[in-house]
């Protein structure tokens, strides 16, 4: 996939969704600092709202990075709480799943970023596991593992469904002397 890099920062911006995040709230160090669920793949519509929240915990966000594997358009820069947010990207030295945040003055903070299309149980799984103080789980293993999941699910699913149209049959009986019979004379 292939980022563009957006240069204009004058555009209107639609008003921002609320941000759907969870953050981890203890002092164990992990790799993770917790988890954002966008409603979009538009950062310039979604990260207003993300800043507003996290610049009220952790002081005024300046830089932000991400993996331009799941952003069509990267903004250079994006208006938010008040001030101008800088947008970076790295494609192969960071996570496609995790995007940095820096602040002057309380540090970094690394965010899982949950694919906006994931359904709210797999997304409230992920923001759970993300929010987990001193996990050691980065963020494509969670989302390796939630893919797992939802993949088991779905061979279930198909099992149950061949079941019951009559896909497998048990194995013919066999009586006291060896002869096949069906279930019905067993």
């Amino acid at each position: 996939m292939t980022a563009t890099i957006d240069r204009v920062t004058t555009r209107e911006r639609a008003t921002s969704p609320p941000a759907r995040l969870s953050m981890t709230s203890g002092s164990a160090p992990g790799l993770l600092d917790g988890a954002w669920w966008p409603h979009s793949r538009d950062l310039f519509r979604e990260l207003p709202a993300l800043v507003g929240v996290l610049d009220a915990r952790w002081g005024r966000i300046t830089r932000v990075t991400v993996n331009p594997t799941h952003w069509p358009v990267i903004p250079r820069k994006v208006p938010a709480a008040g001030h101008t947010v800088h947008v970076g990207w790295f494609a192969e030295e960071q996570d496609p799943h995790k995007m940095i945040l820096l602040s002057y003055t309380a540090g970094r903070w690394d965010l899982l970023v949950i694919p906006p299309e994931t359904g709210a149980a797999a997304a409230a799984r992920l923001m759970a596991a993300a929010a987990t103080p001193g996990s050691l789980l980065t963020a494509s293993r969670l989302m390796a593992d939630e893919y797992a999941i939802r993949e088991v699910g779905e061979d279930r699913g198909r099992e149950s469904e061949w079941d019951s149209e009559g896909g497998s049959a048990p194995p013919p009986l066999r009586n006291r002397l060896g002869l096949l019979t069906s279930a019905r004379e067993a």
